[in-house]
């Protein structure tokens, strides 16, 4: 594997790559990486002749600054298991690489309501910071496939959507990969790594939420289902963010279903101060 803190030589290699006609896949990271980053990987280097992984901590999308600080680090353990899964390249640029005009000096991008549900509404300013920090990348990189990870659902119909916003939906295929999951459920996910012997346990509570959410859908009113999962969350000791049902393809929530619509669970709960997030979809 190579590894570029660079952006000028990284695109001079992969300028070379491209004269040999060689497909560019991209997994954009933020670290402390697990299986389902590394399954990402796999995925590139089955469908490319070149994958490149990205590790950049981006704070421009942390609307908490103490959450940006806390996020966990693991650079060295990250590299081994990227050496290990066989990727091609590692892009591992300074804040300064990224921004060298500060990533304060924020442009507005228009994303619609995917803005300001669910996440959006929680995190304000955080898929704009998404934005900011994917379409540098995006520009340095230009791969010719785009990975992203399931768990983050409505971040990746963000990211599509800015593709489109560049002009780039010809270009980049974007290519969303199942959510991996612990033995006991637990969605992969670098917070884990927060999660307290005790935390952890307790964290499986979000999966247990959406197999309920699963196991009870049916036609009509959803609005008791919905409060009911989410008394259970509480009642577990969760802070709960939401509890949604919403259609699958358009991320609206919904109330009322009528049994032809795909639509989609998504979960946001704090266990202490560390906040975890799932989805599944329910038909």
């Amino acid at each position: 594997m190579i590894t570029f803190k660079k952006t000028k030589d990284l695109q001079d290699y992969l300028d070379q790559c491209r004269q040999k006609n060689d497909g560019i896949g991209f997994v954009p990271t933020m670290g402390a990486l697990h299986d389902g980053h590394l399954s990402l990987v796999k995925t590139s280097l089955n469908e490319n002749k070149v994958s490149v992984c990205s590790i950049f901590v981006n704070p421009a999308q942390f609307n908490d600054p103490t959450d940006f600080e806390k996020y966990p680090s693991t650079i060295t353990d990250d590299i081994i298991k990227l050496e290990t899964t066989g990727c091609d390249i590692l892009f591992l640029p300074a804040v300064e690489e990224v921004y060298p005009d500060s990533f304060k000096l924020k442009k507005e991008y228009d994303l619609g309501y995917l803005d300001t549900i669910l996440e959006g509404e929680f995190r304000p300013g955080h898929f704009q910071g998404v934005c900011m920090a994917v379409e540098k990348l995006l520009m340095i990189v230009e791969p010719d496939k785009l990975y992203l990870g399931q768990k983050d659902y409505q971040q990746c119909m963000i990211i599509t959507k800015l593709i489109q916003l560049m002009g780039l939906d010809e270009k980049v295929a974007v290519r969303i990969c199942p959510i991996l999951r612990e033995k006991d459920g637990l969605a992969m996910s670098s917070r884990n790594m927060r999660l307290s012997k005790e935390q952890r346990a307790k964290a499986t509570g979000l999966y247990e939420t959406l197999i309920d959410l699963k196991q009870n859908i049916c036609n009509g009113s959803l609005r008791d289902l919905k409060k009911e999962a989410t008394d259970r969350l509480q009642k577990k000791g969760f802070k709960t963010d939401y509890v949604e049902i919403a259609n699958a393809k358009t991320l609206k929530p919904i109330n009322e279903w009528d049994a032809r619509t795909n639509i989609l669970g998504l979960v946001a709960a704090y266990i202490d101060e560390v906040r975890l997030i799932d989805n599944m979809m329910l038909n």
